[in-house]
């Protein structure tokens, strides 16, 4: 307990700017956010948006949910970097800012998420991207958003009055890199479940939310990637989310690496992880959802 407290008060010093609002960035939810407890910046979801030059366009669109135990939100190096990668790949990149725990808890990210995906597949042709290559990236506590988005989605309702209700939340492919997964588990994060769930949360609930109890036929294909040497979010969780994934024919890829520590992002110059993005593209583009760019990447 001590521990989980010691790593939710380093993600709360690490992550104080993770409500900066970019120039680029769009209010989620314009007339106010479901359930939302005020009018601070905390309280405004927001999407920033991020295109490759059309020359570079592989018309594929990836949402980035970074991570920060649902407590902060790693900006820099799992949103900005991440997304400067994938324009970099002739990808257009998405950026979420959702709301966060003590103030906000279930269902507040998931209703975040879900909206950022309905909103960026209703925009496809604004965006120039093929409204079924659109994908969702989750890191750490992000991670677990995007298995909780796959697992649990919506296929839209073509009667809605709200047009982004009309669209599928469900992404074609998801990325999950040193995932959160577990809600009921010893070896899940103690305070990504405490700021997500509360201090008491209802078994059912956690249950609920314990992905890797959740994936079905209906998970879209997914690619993981995970170190063995991660002891902040242990690599159980990506095994235990494989391992259901192979249980119910979902296509997925899963890559462990032996060294590095948790919250690498793209991954240091020089360490073991750093061929995992290039293992990534390859995947993409054996599975379809990456075309050929008109024109390489520079």
């Amino acid at each position: 307990m001590v521990r989980y407290r010691l790593i939710a008060l380093l993600f709360s010093l690490m992550f104080t700017a993770a409500y900066a609002q970019e120039a680029n960035a769009i209010l989620l939810w314009p007339e106010g956010a479901p359930s939302a407890v005020g009018q601070e910046d905390q309280d405004k979801p927001t999407l920033s948006i991020h295109l490759p030059s059309k020359e570079n366009n592989t018309r594929t669109a990836v949402l980035v949910c970074p991570g920060g135990g649902y407590g902060g939100l790693a900006m820099d190096h799992e949103g900005k970097q991440i997304v400067a990668w994938l324009n970099k790949n002739g990808m257009a990149g998405f950026i979420l800012k959702y709301r966060l725990g003590p103030r906000y808890h279930h269902p507040a990210p998931h209703q975040d998420a879900t909206r950022a995906l309905q909103y960026i597949r209703a925009h496809a042709g604004e965006f120039d991207f093929d409204a079924s290559r659109l994908g969702i990236i989750g890191f750490s506590a992000g991670g677990h958003l995007v298995s909780s988005i796959v697992t649990h989605n919506q296929p839209g309702d073509a009667s809605a009055k709200d047009p982004l209700l009309k669209q599928s939340s469900r992404p074609d492919f998801a990325i999950l890199c040193y995932p959160v997964i577990t809600m009921t588990e010893s070896w899940g994060h103690g305070g990504s479940k405490r700021n997500l769930l509360g201090e008491n949360p209802d078994p059912k609930l956690a249950e609920f939310l314990s992905s890797e109890k959740q994936v079905s036929t209906n998970t879209p294909p997914c690619f993981l990637w995970h170190t063995t040497e991660d002891t902040a979010v242990p690599v159980e969780n990506s095994l235990a989310f494989y391992r259901a994934c192979v249980a119910n024919k979902v296509p997925v890829e899963m890559h462990i690496f032996q060294y590095g520590a948790h919250g690498l992002g793209l991954g240091p110059i020089g360490s073991t992880v750093t061929p995992w993005p290039d293992l990534l593209l390859t995947w993409m583009r054996k599975s379809g959802f990456l075309a050929a760019p008109s024109a390489p990447a520079k």
